[in-house]
């Protein structure tokens, strides 16, 4: 029996060095990546320098995305998987319009990652939407060596304790020891995982299958991690 072979790595970075070659930039910060003068995200993210074309993004870091699971598919008594995509009908004269949403993470594993939302009528266009955005608001964090028995040089974990919230949702990412993992919900580890995270501890407050409160909670969390601990943020 003749099986497909799975298409290969190396065909994706093909075209994705063609994408990239025949980008042609449309804004100053764009054009400055297209010539070589910006060769780091960093000086972009540290800059604090609106991104307004995912091929910077692109150009300048190896991404990977990945969808988290927001909706849930139907079942018999009203149980069902989990989903990527939530699904929502609008009544009109012709009958129901459905709308797909979904939530995508990005990220380089190396203190970099970005969240995004999408929605359209279709599950493709969201999809395509929520990564466009997602690397649109793709931020820098902060990682050391911080467990209380953890003395090693590597960047596995958070500098500190920090807790971000959304909504009614907080969530605690407290720093590990080496070995420990992600001792975290599901969908968080995804997020972690992509941030260059491979320990940490976490503790959740309020209405945790709000699972858009909880994402989002998070990665407030991470950004507090570029603040130095003891200071406070005047907003």
């Amino acid at each position: 029996m003749y099986k497909r072979k799975p298409r290969e790595k190396r065909d994706l970075e093909a075209e994705k060095k063609e994408a990239i070659a025949a980008w042609s930039p449309k804004t100053k910060l764009g054009k400055e990546v297209k010539d070589g003068k910006i060769k780091e995200i960093d000086e972009i993210l540290e800059n604090n320098k609106k991104i307004l074309e995912t091929e910077i993004v692109d150009s300048l870091i190896n991404v990977q995305s990945d969808l988290l699971s927001i909706g849930q598919s139907k079942g018999k008594f009203g149980g069902g998987k989990r989903r990527a995509w939530r699904q929502t009908q609008r009544k009109i004269k012709e009958g129901n319009v459905p709308t797909f949403s979904t939530l995508a993470v990005i990220g380089d594993c190396k203190g970099h990652v970005g969240v995004g939302s999408g929605k359209a009528k279709e599950t493709l266009p969201a999809r395509d939407k929520a990564i466009k955005k997602a690397k649109l608001n793709i931020f820098k964090i902060k990682r050391t060596c911080a467990g209380f028995d953890c003395a090693c040089s590597e960047l596995h974990t958070v500098p500190f304790k920090v807790t971000g919230k959304s909504g009614s949702v907080k969530v605690t990412l407290i720093p590990a020891s080496q070995g420990t993992g992600l001792v975290v919900a599901n969908e968080l580890k995804k997020i972690l995982k992509f941030a260059g995270i491979k320990d940490a501890y976490s503790r959740t407050q309020g209405r945790k299958r709000t699972t858009f409160n909880l994402i989002k909670a998070c990665v407030d969390a991470l950004k507090k991690t570029n603040i130095k601990k003891g200071v406070t943020k005047n907003e």
